[in-house]
């Protein structure tokens, strides 16, 4: 029988049971943690499921919300509002995945554990909840990033008794959660191992890596050798240690040895399950974790059921433990699973914050405005315009840089290009694209580009974000178009040092209007700087594999090399002028 003691949350005594027992399907038990009011009577049920660990979802309880830089903010605590959800008259139900905290069975690399699916785990769980005394039979679920993926897991394998989910924070296409334009990026590192202000998921001696199953000793010596003849894995100490000793970091060392996309990341890929979903949908995600927003406005297009996007502001990172977006949530569930006509179906679908402007716009679609593409083009004098280059390269001799590996300088180089001040406020709107035609000395490189709003006291916002790496620059004809580029990123083609190629990067959505007297500016570099006014309100290893090798990039920007920004202007400003 389950022990249940009390807990004293201001005014809301919470009745706490602990280490439920939930069967699987194939015999594994997996342990939930309950938090409820005190009164005897079935509630609905709000799921949370993690490898994070139960025990850490706790401190909602007894630690205040945390930002960056805050050395106390965690990455993993990331349920929800325990006493808020408590006070609403919910049922808060925090459950380990199998493999991970007191839960039994096999853990094995990311959204798929021992051979069963993770959505089947969470359909298994979701009806167990319902079944209980202490619920109504109506189940949502709650939780960011890790968490808002499971919920549409869980959503595709639909379980009769959930109801509908609201989805903050999720991420999809896993291939692009880890490579950002086939940039190794280090976060999920730290959601994994627990660095840099994360704990990381609490593993048990049941997590295993799947490439240490699907590989013999000597396949995978030869497979590791392989990997560490990119310079830029052998020059990171963290990774060479990885790839010699995998055993205690099994999620990350498959994920480090699957730089390419495919069916490894595919079959994790929750979007694909999407068709499925029939359940009532709200995606909230902050504009800022571009990536991330790019899978959520394809997740949001793929949906067929009713359904919400809302898309707030700057910073990306919530706080830890999560309370924001809770009033959105409980409107959402007080209409889904309560029945409470409060209107929030009567409302647009698609909501987005405009940075600078501060305006919300709502529409019934993503883009909430009519759009149309525009160049802006490199030019002499690291300027930027809607008029081409008139001149050829031997009179618009190439800009450059030169970027030593970090087991040499810190310094990262990098080179600007701005507008005039804006003399009407101009709108954009979507994702967009950086036509680079570059020559670089080395065989491979990475491109980072970062999009500022600069205000005329020189106060800058970070809007949007474009990663490439060099050998990655092949397109998926089919699916690029204008102002929104797609890589296959299933080959990496090195690059003929000295020749100059086109480099077709992606810009992830943004949503922004320049003031009257501001400036757009571009940067371009090889590596990121490690802090600065933008990504110090991240996690510190929220930053990517910077460059092995010292590289020297050269930006040609003439008549025959039109190196240029497509950006997404609302028709109300298509090239900067109003209609």
């Amino acid at each position: 029988m389950t022990q249940y003691t009390t807990w004293q949350a201001g005014t809301e005594t919470i009745r706490i049971g602990k280490d439920l027992r939930v069967p699987m399907r194939d015999g594994v038990q997996l342990v939930a943690d309950t938090y409820q009011g005190v009164e005897d009577k079935p509630r609905p049920a709000l799921v949370a499921l993690s490898p994070y660990g139960k025990e850490l979802q706790a401190l909602a309880l007894t630690t205040p919300p945390q930002q960056r830089p805050s050395v106390l903010w965690d990455g993993c605590i990331e349920a929800g509002d325990i006493a808020r959800i408590v006070a609403e008259d919910y049922v808060h139900v925090i459950g380990d995945l199998r493999g991970s905290g007191g839960s039994g069975g096999e853990h094995i690399g990311n959204y798929n554990a021992g051979g069963v699916p993770l959505g089947e785990d969470a359909y298994d769980f979701i009806e167990w909840v319902a079944e209980q005394p202490w619920c109504d039979g109506n189940v949502g679920m709650v939780g960011i990033s890790y968490f808002g993926s499971m919920q549409v897991l869980a959503a595709a394998e639909r379980p009769p008794h959930l109801k509908a989910i609201f989805v903050s924070g999720g991420h999809y296409d896993f291939y692009e959660t880890t490579y950002h334009g086939g940039i190794m990026w280090f976060m999920p590192r730290a959601a994994r191992e627990g660095r840099g202000g994360d704990s990381g998921w609490a593993f048990t001696d049941q997590t295993t890596s799947r490439m240490l199953e699907q590989y013999s000793p000597e396949e995978l010596k030869k497979l590791v050798d392989q990997r560490l003849a990119d310079p830029d894995v052998a020059a990171w100490p963290n990774l060479v240690h990885l790839l010699n000793y995998p055993k205690h970091h099994e999620a990350w060392f498959d994920i480090v040895m699957n730089e390419l996309d495919g069916q490894w990341y595919e079959e994790r890929n929750p979007i694909t399950l999407a068709p499925n979903i029939d359940i009532p949908v709200y995606l909230q995600l902050d504009q800022g974790r571009g990536w991330t927003l790019d899978g959520t406005i394809e997740l949001f297009h793929a949906l067929k059921g009713p359904k919400k996007l809302d898309i707030g502001s700057y910073p990306p990172m919530q706080s830890r433990p999560w309370v924001e977006e809770h009033d959105k949530m409980f409107r959402w569930y007080d209409y889904w699973i309560k029945g409470i006509d409060n209107g929030v179906m009567d409302e647009p679908a698609v909501s987005v914050f405009v940075e600078g402007s501060r305006e919300v716009l709502t529409a019934e679609a993503w883009p909430p405005k009519e759009i149309e593409y525009s160049s802006l083009y490199l030019k002499p004098r690291r300027k930027l315009t809607a008029e081409p280059e008139l001149l050829g390269p031997e009179y618009a001799h190439p800009d450059g840089w030169y970027q030593p590996p970090m087991t040499v300088t810190d310094d990262v180089a990098m080179i600007r290009y701005s507008t005039p001040a804006f003399e009407e406020t101009t709108e954009m709107i979507g994702t967009g694209a950086a036509h680079l035609f570059a020559e670089i000395d080395q065989p491979d490189t990475n491109f980072v580009l970062r999009l500022w709003d600069v205000a005329p006291n020189g106060k800058r916002q970070l809007l949007t974000t474009g990663y490439l790496k060099a050998s990655h620059r092949e397109l998926d004809a089919e699916r690029t178009t204008e102002g929104s580029p797609v890589h296959p990123h299933t080959r990496a083609v090195p690059v003929e040092p000295g020749t100059i190629e086109e480099y077709v990067i992606r810009l992830y959505p943004f949503a922004a209007t320049f003031m009257v007297g501001h400036k757009l500016t571009v940067e371009l570099s090889t590596n990121e700087p490690m802090v600065d006014d933008a990504n110090s309100l991240l996690p510190p290893d929220a930053f990517h594999l910077p460059v092995g090798r010292p590289v020297t990039t050269k930006i040609y920007r003439d008549a025959l090399h039109p190196s240029r920004l497509v950006l997404p202007f609302t028709r109300k400003t298509a090239n900067g002028h109003a209609d």
